[in-house]
């Protein structure tokens, strides 16, 4: 479990480093891109490795309703993730698309993994995605939303979703998680 934590500490800390620390993030110039971008990368290896290696620590029991809310979120999630990047309606409904993604990707996780190492793993990459939409907030004052895009423009991001959401459940499937439980 340490490794997860540690993971999951590294993933929180490069993040926010530039927001809580400004200064000491300024100071490290262009040669703290790859510094960051390897504590990144360096938590991503621990979350994944923490995790597999976790013992199983059941803490609450899963609603059979709860597969198919996750998979209805996590199709939101897909949407959402690449949504602020596109002139689309979507981005000028929510000011951090990205990371209300990773709070819903994260609540999808919780409703269908009720142990403990998912609640560290996904709680925790959810406490920080809020926690970085407050200090973001906090930082840049109030929000400025962007001019209206087209709803073609989300209609793409949402073909693209449904494309990355018909992979991921390939994927889970393949690594002996299947989306789809059948009740």
């Amino acid at each position: 479990m340490i490794w997860l934590v540690l993971g999951v500490g590294l993933w929180v800390g490069a993040h926010l480093f530039k927001r809580v620390l400004p200064k000491q993030r300024a100071a490290l110039g262009k040669a703290g891109r790859p510094v960051v971008a390897a504590t990144i990368v360096v938590g991503i290896g621990l979350m994944i490795f923490g995790y597999r290696a976790a013992e199983v620590v059941p803490l609450y029991d899963l609603p059979s309703w709860a597969w198919h809310l996750n998979n209805v979120l996590m199709f939101a999630a897909l949407v959402l993730i690449d949504a602020g990047r596109v002139k689309g309606v979507i981005r000028t409904k929510i000011r951090h698309p990205m990371l209300t993604s990773v709070v819903v990707w994260s609540v999808a996780h919780l409703l269908v993994n009720g142990d403990l190492a998912s609640l560290v793993l996904f709680g925790g990459l959810g406490a920080w995605a809020l926690v970085e939409m407050a200090v973001i907030s906090r930082a840049d004052g109030p929000w400025q939303v962007p001019a209206p895009g087209s709803l073609r423009s989300d209609a793409k991001v949402a073909a693209v979703a449904v494309v990355l959401y018909a992979l991921i459940v390939g994927i889970h499937s393949w690594l002996g998680h299947p989306a789809f439980v059948l009740f």
